[in-house]
């Protein structure tokens, strides 16, 4: 799998958890939020804080630094400060495991 990093064993993300692992200086955020998973870059647009470790409701993740939201499905931003989106990563789940991978590198 050519530029996909590997996230974990494909059942060892349960709901309601969350990793972050890097596709070399980008870091990835996936989030299992009731069974669907969803990867996001790690990283506030508004002042470059992390996201992961952010409070979750439903299909939004709060900026601890300063409560911009963000949708991690579309990477859309919910409520300021911030006013970019976030980047939206792609997923795979097979035998293996999830992996994830940044479309921006293409």
């Amino acid at each position: 799998m050519s530029n996909w990093v590997h996230v974990c064993d494909r059942y060892a993300l349960a709901p309601g958890e969350f990793r972050v692992v890097f596709d070399g200086d980008t870091a990835i955020a996936v989030f299992n939020i009731d069974g669907a998973l969803h990867a996001i870059e790690d990283i506030c647009t508004h002042d470059g804080g992390e996201l992961a470790g952010g409070e979750i409701d439903g299909f939004a993740v709060e900026c601890p630094r300063h409560g911009a939201r963000f949708d991690v499905r579309t990477g859309a931003v919910l409520a300021p400060p911030a006013v970019v989106p976030v980047a939206v990563m792609e997923l795979r789940v097979s035998e293996d495991g999830i992996w994830v991978r940044d479309p921006r590198d293409d």
